[in-house]
């Protein structure tokens, strides 16, 4: 199973230790200012909202800005948030449509056979009897289940179900997954 919790940051000048696995990852976006107390308009992008806590330091844009949480709480589906330091509307304006962060450290282990999108993404590919089939380059969320996008060598596109019928085994510590690939479904297996 894919968690969806997190994806990875955009924005790669942000930095990715050698490993690829990213520093920050993105939990939440502030959409706009709300009121006249310093609150934004935020989508929560995270299966584990209590971590947005008052006076739990997150990142906020491009840059990664550290913001200490000053209040949060439900607005419709959304949450308004206001932070410490940035008091009126007129003090967050820069942080309209920013994408929140907190550093991979952060983000809780999950259990055996589950993972989320930026462990995945990178990832070889290849066929039960050990054929390269291509790299993950994107995961599709569908209602009934994941679909890796894997780029094959010849730059084609297949679409896999990431589903325990086809999935083998997963190895993030070499990179891989070794998946059942159904025939002519890919154009070098």
């Amino acid at each position: 199973m894919i968690q969806d919790d997190y994806e990875k940051v955009p924005d790669q000048s942000a930095g990715s230790p050698e490993s690829s696995e990213p520093v920050f990852v993105i939990i939440g976006k502030l959409r706009r200012p709300h009121g006249l107390h310093g609150e934004m308009i935020m989508e929560i992008h995270t299966d584990y909202p209590e971590r947005f806590s008052v006076g739990k330091t997150i990142r906020v844009g491009h840059q990664q800005t550290p913001m200490v949480i000053r209040s949060i709480r439900p607005h419709k589906e959304f949450k308004l948030i206001a932070f410490e330091g940035y008091n009126t509307s007129d003090d967050l304006g820069g942080f309209r449509n920013q994408y929140v962060y907190i550093d991979t450290k952060e983000i809780p282990d999950l259990p055996a056979g589950d993972y989320y999108h930026h462990q995945l993404i990178g990832l070889q590919v290849i066929g039960e009897n050990e054929q390269q089939i291509g790299t993950v380059v994107e995961i599709l969320v569908t209602g009934a289940n994941d679909v890796l996008v894997v780029q094959q060598n010849d730059n084609k596109e297949v679409l896999l179900p990431f589903v325990d019928d086809y999935l083998i085994e997963v190895n993030l510590n070499i990179g891989y997954l070794k998946m059942r690939i159904i025939p002519g479904l890919v154009s070098n297996s």
